[in-house]
């Protein structure tokens, strides 16, 4: 009895993958998920493929909307047994923020990878079509189920939940503070782990995200942001400190004060290691504002605090599920 052949969607919403030259120079996302598809080498040996254009954006340029209709998208469409999984195809600024949250609101156990390029496609040596063969080959393989939402580019696979954008061209640019979970190699992909059976943060939601504002913390900030974020109506906030979770001393009292009225998470601006809990106890330090009620992020960078915060205010959770779901976070 022959084998049968695995079913992908490829859904577009832009990004530099997709890419061409602009009138004024430079380059813009004109190229749909079908004109990807086109020219793509060995495609047909790997999957029957379906393509969907959601949108055209780059990635910085996505919103929480567009999430939000995206992981909806997902969920309705990997409910077919026909579909063995999906890619999504965007651009890289914003890469692990939605895979993240596809992580989270993606539960089918069906591969969802999301990937898209370094260089656009008139570039020497582009890295698109690579990244999307490698991301179809991964979506359309068995082992690649129950791993939560990936991320795939260069050849590596990694978990959405440890993997960040480290270099601003380079097309090795992703990495994982874990390493990669696993490699694309002669057109098979190759796991270094078994399957999680928990993959991360997750809770029943139907994709709304509560505004909550980015707190970047620098060398003598005075703090003057802090009150206008609550007056702007936030519903929450996360505070990007320095180190392994530190501020200014008299920066401590005024997030004590913002967080007795909204939940803030405490981040590092350090690409790799977790935000600590008990080892400084200076004022400002992670021990101090813990004290004054803020929520340690624990290995979650500034981006993927944000979108976990925002889901669970949108999901319309407790002070103690927040502080919950945070918890499990930084042990997952």
């Amino acid at each position: 009895m022959s084998k049968l052949r695995s079913r992908v969607l490829v859904v577009s919403l832009g990004g530099t993958i997709t890419m061409t030259g602009a009138a004024r120079g430079g380059v813009s996302p004109t190229l749909g998920a079908a004109d990807l598809l086109q020219d793509l080498p060995h495609l047909s040996a790997v999957a029957d493929v379906e393509s969907l254009t959601l949108m055209r954006k780059p990635g910085a340029s996505l919103s929480f909307d567009d999430l939000g209709m995206l992981a909806a998208l997902l969920v309705e469409r990997l409910a077919d047994t026909d579909l063995n999984g999906a890619v999504v195809v965007q651009g890289t600024d914003t890469i692990e923020e939605t895979a993240f949250a596809l992580d989270i609101l993606v539960q089918s156990g069906k591969p969802v990878v999301v990937t898209g390029a370094m260089r656009p496609p008139q570039a020497a040596g582009c890295d698109g079509p690579a990244n999307l063969l490698s991301s179809v080959i991964v979506a359309a393989d068995a082992a690649s189920r129950s791993r939560g939402a990936l991320v795939v580019l260069n050849d590596e696979i990694h978990a959405a939940r440890f993997v960040r954008k480290g270099h601003t061209t380079l097309p090795s640019s992703f990495r994982s503070s874990h390493g990669p979970v696993g490699f694309v190699v002669e057109g098979q992909a190759r796991f270094a782990f078994p399957a999680s059976t928990a993959p991360g943060p997750r809770r029943e939601s139907k994709g709304r995200f509560a505004p909550v504002a980015l707190l970047s913390i620098a060398l003598g900030d005075d703090g003057r942001m802090i009150g206008a974020h609550r007056e702007a109506g936030y519903k929450g906030a996360v505070v990007e400190g320095l180190g392994a979770g530190h501020v200014p001393a008299n920066l401590a009292p005024l997030l004590g004060d913002l967080a007795s009225s909204i939940p803030v998470v405490l981040t590092s601006r350090v690409q790799l290691g977790p935000t600590l809990t008990q080892t400084y106890s200076f004022a400002g330090s992670e021990m101090d504002l813990l004290e004054r009620g803020l929520i340690s992020g624990g290995s979650l960078g500034s981006a993927k605090a944000r979108i976990l915060l925002a889901l669970l205010l949108g999901a319309e959770a407790t002070s103690d599920e927040i502080r919950s779901a945070f918890d499990a976070s930084a042990h997952s």
